[in-house]
């Protein structure tokens, strides 16, 4: 197994707490599980794409962190309304 499959394993393996964290627990813990969860799906493309030598999951990765963050403020925004 490639370093960098094992690496992108592993931080699919830490993506299943942010998703409890989403889905489970009080408006801003879920603000907390969704930005780190932007982020570390960020990181595992730009892993992947190391480890197949594929530039176009950089793209993905920059795409994915540069939507990650209006996200969250969407989503802080809405939490406004219903706190």
């Amino acid at each position: 197994m490639n370093p960098w499959l094992a690496a992108a394993a592993a931080l699919l393996l830490l993506l299943a707490p942010c998703g409890v964290v989403a889905l489970r627990r009080d408006p801003l813990d879920r603000l907390i599980g969704l930005e780190l969860g932007g982020v570390l799906v960020a990181l595992i493309l730009l892993l992947l794409g190391e480890c197949f030598a594929r530039s176009s999951f950089a793209d993905l990765a920059l795409t994915v962190a540069l939507l990650s963050f209006p996200s969250g403020l969407a989503f802080t925004r809405l939490l406004e309304r219903w706190l």
